[in-house]
């Protein structure tokens, strides 16, 4: 980690109350301070139980701020890593504020909202009856809907969680793959199931869905069906027709709750063909219980790259034949 200071900048420190922390706040050889320094354009330097800031005023504020966001969270037993750091970073430099008391706390970890985006949608999720969360890859659209229906589940809040996606394309043509039934829809289900490994011990997950209380299928199979107290999630809502999106939206039992995910930019239905998530935010406009969470290229929570490549593409528009 580079500590050196130019002489006409000035320097804060923050002291720390429990030196035990330390090492996890800085990282693997200091990585998460040198994250901060490189996103913020300030140098770190520590001895003991303080941290000296050095740099501009303004960057050397947020920092601050950063710093001391982090240390909160591993005194409340959240863990830190690389993708904290940056939402922290973010959220100090924009003065945006999300709400440290909302937390998903799952079998194996707790998950919180790193955007104020994010903290909207699962506020949504938990208290509306049908919530659309659009935008582009690696915002969290299925990753929390996933959790909150997960926390339910754990809650008693609901009695079984339902995850569903179009599987190939609106067409569902699966008949050209190889092997059975399961083992031609699994791969366009797996991430859905990698989700929920991500906040459930795996005998957990299988048991669970042995029993019913968590089911993964492909869209197609959820025709003709009531979906009573369950937190139902179709993903990758794009891919769906206008009369496929109007029948799993029609499944909404008592006591359930929908999320809808999808990204309008990245459509495989053949052309000509209508997707579903359009048509349903249109006919579904000002209909009461419905909520909608538009998430964006500063919502990105995967590598930086992803974020650049995004904003890469909306710049170009749309994409070419």
């Amino acid at each position: 980690m580079n500590t050196s200071a130019s002489a006409d900048q000035k320097q804060g420190k923050i002291q720390f109350d429990d030196n035990s922390l330390l090492p996890e706040l800085f990282g693997d050889h200091d990585e998460h301070l040198i994250q901060i320094e490189q996103l913020l354009d300030v140098r770190l330097r520590y001895r003991g139980n303080s941290l000296e800031i050095s740099g501009p005023e303004t960057s050397r504020e947020i920092a601050d701020r950063v710093i001391v966001s982090l240390y909160t969270r591993l005194k409340n037993d959240l863990e830190i890593g690389e993708g904290e750091v940056k939402a922290a970073v973010r959220i100090a430099s924009g003065n945006d504020i999300v709400d440290d008391y909302i937390q998903l706390r799952t079998k194996k970890r707790t998950i919180r909202p790193r955007s104020p985006n994010q903290a909207a949608y699962v506020k949504a999720l938990d208290e509306s009856d049908l919530v659309f969360g659009l935008g582009p890859a690696g915002t969290g659209k299925t990753y929390l809907a996933v959790a909150v229906a997960v926390t339910h589940l754990l809650q008693g809040k609901v009695d079984r969680i339902i995850l569903s996606r179009p599987a190939v394309e609106a067409g569902e043509r699966l008949g050209y793959l190889p092997g059975d039934l399961q083992e031609k829809i699994d791969p366009y289900l797996r991430p859905l199931y990698d989700a929920l490994h991500d906040m459930m011990p795996v005998d957990q997950v299988v048991r669970r869905m042995a029993s019913g209380e968590i089911e993964v299928a492909p869209l197609a199979f959820m025709r003709g069906r009531t979906l009573s107290h369950s937190y139902a999630i179709l993903d990758e809502a794009q891919n769906t027709s206008a009369m496929q999106m109007k029948m799993f939206l029609t499944r909404l039992g008592e006591g359930s709750r929908m999320a809808v995910t999808g990204d309008m930019t990245q459509i495989d239905l053949p052309s000509g063909v209508r997707s579903g998530l359009g048509d349903a935010l249109e006919v579904l406009e000002g209909v009461s219980g419905v909520s909608k969470i538009k998430f964006d290229d500063s919502d990105v929570v995967r590598h930086d790259l992803v974020t650049r490549i995004v904003r890469a593409y909306d710049k170009r528009g749309s994409i070419k034949p």
